[in-house]
């Protein structure tokens, strides 16, 4: 379920308290990505972010893998599924930083106002799926969730169709799109066409043993 309205207000803790969530954090992790809590009152810590990427995403073309078309010395291509990334960040940075450190991290040249943040947590026995703002915190909501990804866990996800900033993308990536849509709409008609020549022989052959003479 998604739910953009929703949202959690941001409650301003005391040290003591970001200390004695700390330490309950970090005696629940089981891999390792503890949190640390600065003299000034910061703390750092790891967020894991999961990729669900529709759209091809820009990069060098010495970088890139998998099915892509080319433009100079940047391709597009698309980004497999369920890949997860993970980041090691600070109480101060934004999910505006985030996504930018993300691009970063794939060597991605694509706008970041392009993409979205979203947590997905568990309520009642359903999934919601909530976009961030770009001035909320990650880390903050990693550490009031608690290290269990199956109660809150982060997705980057492209803005919806409606919400596309179309003149953030450049004219080579817009037609690097063009190839790769035309690309597939001919696999797609390609299949088809196997797929209804397949059943006409089928036919054909049923009719011939309907009219054979006995």
């Amino acid at each position: 379920k998604d739910d953009q309205k929703e949202r959690e207000p941001h409650v301003c803790l005391s040290k003591e308290e970001v200390k004695e969530k700390i330490q309950s954090y970090n005696s629940s992790v089981t891999d390792k990505l503890k949190m640390t809590l600065n003299a000034n009152g910061i703390y750092t810590g790891f967020i894991k972010v999961q990729m669900e990427l529709c759209r091809p995403i820009t990069v060098q073309s010495s970088q890139s893998q998998g099915r892509c078309a080319h433009s100079n010395n940047e391709t597009a291509f698309y980004l497999p599924d369920g890949c997860v990334n993970t980041l090691h960040i600070s109480s101060t940075n934004t999910v505006r930083e985030v996504i930018e450190a993300l691009l970063r991290k794939f060597l991605v040249a694509d706008n970041p106002a392009k993409f979205a943040l979203y947590k997905r947590c568990h309520k009642e026995d359903q999934v919601y799926t909530c976009k961030l703002s770009d001035r909320e915190r990650p880390l903050y909501l990693r550490l009031v969730a608690g290290p269990r990804t199956e109660m809150l866990s982060f997705v980057l996800r492209e803005h919806e169709t409606g919400e596309v900033m179309w003149e953030a993308f450049s004219i080579p990536e817009l037609q690097n799109f063009l190839r790769i849509l035309d690309k597939e709409e001919n696999e797609q008609l390609q299949i088809l066409k196997k797929r209804y020549a397949a059943y006409r022989d089928k036919l054909e052959e049923a009719l011939g043993g309907v009219w054979k003479p006995g």
